[in-house]
């Protein structure tokens, strides 16, 4: 039996971005219906990616953290914690999650729709629920469809490789483990695994970690992780996988790498691809490129009008903040609202151990446009908070515009950065100069003065530093 609905808006996807959406445009005043092909909603952020991974994180810093104040003759125990009780903790964590937002969409008289939803024309989707066939009848659409984890076409099919859902799991860890892809995916399941008792070598293609990052951020963490991991392989290729019996053959290519090596698992963490061919938009009238992108205005409407995109389905980055913020903007134009968005700041942050956080430009960007920026660079060894933590390897760098002195970029690296950065992507939308942040009294002893300090240190004010004068 088919039923048809008719609503104002329809969102496609019930991630951060979808349920944002939803929710705003519903607090907006319009009828609202949320359609998701999952049992619950939140996406894969909530369910399968970021609230569980920084779970499974927390778990590995509190590890990691009791292990090295025995280095300082102060023992808190040790032991690897039961993976079932883990687990169960991660799964409570998701499901007081999923409750609130079914709870939120309830009291907001938002209509869930279960099942598989398709466009049939740039009015109308089909949701089809195990063959339950719903008609939306929509106003205006909002494309919340998120991304998949890519995958390597000469990987065989064996249970012993995972992407980074089946990973989160953790059925059992393996005695040694290669993970494909040098980004923050990859080194986040790598951090949680090795603090397990998993010996990790992982296989970059580029000739850094984490590419997009500046290298003198990335150092303090690939010093960290060399003493913990068995290999660090840049500028290699993965060429054949072959599954044997009781291990994975595994061969390689690149200078100064073995010609082949064993593995118990391999974690595939080589990127995720968005889902913008997966549910019929062409039927819309929709663009969509040959990467599954679907391309929008600055008002995140589609080349259709009344059809909106967010999040991951829309470019790089892809990143759950972006798509909320993209959300709202969505829902709140819908509703006639005209807002002005000129340039998007977005803060991307790797949860390893330490944390590297960045915003705005990159010293290579600011180099690739031939801006004449300067830098204050402050090393947290120079910090009292950081030294409390026994962690002094940060590193907080800001970058200025030499000719008006205001912020253009920050990056941090060291515990805690992503709390750290969202001073300096706050400073960047508010046109703050390095006066502005230098002058601002922060609190001591705390990893936030970093950020005042490095501003000093641009303005040539520094005193918790001795730089000669030239």
């Amino acid at each position: 039996m088919t039923k048809t609905i008719r609503t104002e808006v329809v969102v496609l996807g019930a991630g951060p971005g979808g349920y944002t959406a939803a929710f705003r445009a519903a607090d907006l005043g319009l009828k609202t219906l949320l359609i998701e092909k999952n049992s619950s909603l939140g996406g894969v952020c909530l369910n399968t990616g970021c609230i569980p991974s920084k779970a499974l994180l927390h778990v590995s810093k509190v590890m990691s953290e009791i292990n090295e104040l025995k280095e300082h003759h102060v023992d808190l125990g040790a032991g690897i914690p039961n993976l079932i009780s883990v687990r169960q903790w991660v799964e409570s964590i998701i499901d007081k999650l999923t409750f609130g937002l079914k709870n939120m969409a309830k009291k907001r008289r938002i209509e869930i729709i279960y099942g598989y939803g398709k466009f049939t024309s740039s009015n109308e989707i089909e949701v089809n629920n195990d063959g339950g066939i719903t008609i939306i009848k929509f106003n205006s659409a909002i494309i919340a469809t998120g991304s998949h984890a890519s995958k390597l076409p000469l990987l065989p099919d064996d249970p012993r490789i995972m992407n980074s859902t089946d990973a989160l799991l953790l059925k059992n860890i393996p005695k040694r483990m290669l993970v494909i892809g040098g980004g923050i995916i990859g080194l986040e399941m790598a951090t949680i695994y090795a603090s397990l008792g998993c010996k990790i070598t992982i296989v970059e293609i580029m000739e850094s970690l984490i590419p997009e990052c500046d290298k003198d951020i990335i150092r303090p963490l690939v010093r960290r992780i060399k003493k913990k991991y068995e290999n660090i392989y840049l500028k290699t290729k993965v060429i054949s996988v072959i599954p044997k019996e009781n291990k994975i053959k595994v061969i390689l290519e690149g200078k100064n790498v073995p010609e082949n090596d064993q593995f118990d698992a391999i974690l595939v963490a080589i990127g995720r691809t968005p889902n913008g061919n997966k549910v019929d938009v062409g039927k819309a009238g929709i663009q969509v490129d040959k990467n599954g992108f679907i391309a929008t205005n600055n008002q995140q409407q589609t080349n259709i009008p009344n059809i909106y995109a967010i999040g991951d389905v829309t470019h790089l980055p892809m990143l759950a903040h972006k798509a909320t913020y993209e959300g709202k903007l969505a829902a709140e134009h819908i509703a006639g609202h005209q807002v002005n968005i000129k340039n998007k700041i977005i803060p991307s942050v790797a949860y390893t151990d330490p944390e590297i956080a960045w915003v705005g430009l990159s010293e290579t960007e600011a180099k690739l446009r031939n801006i004449d920026y300067g830098k204050g660079v402050f090393p947290w060894s120079a910090n009292g908070r950081s030294l409390a933590l026994a962690r002094d390897e940060g590193l907080t760098k800001i970058l200025f515009d030499k000719l008006t002195n205001k912020i253009i970029g920050a990056a941090i690296v060291g515990t805690n950065a992503g709390d750290l950065i969202s001073e300096c992507a706050l400073a960047i939308e508010m046109g703050s100069d390095a006066k502005d942040i230098a002058r601002t009294i922060h609190p001591h002893p705390t990893l936030s003065e970093t950020v005042a300090m490095a501003a000093e240190v641009f303005e040539g004010t520094i005193t918790d530093l001795y730089i000669p004068k030239r």
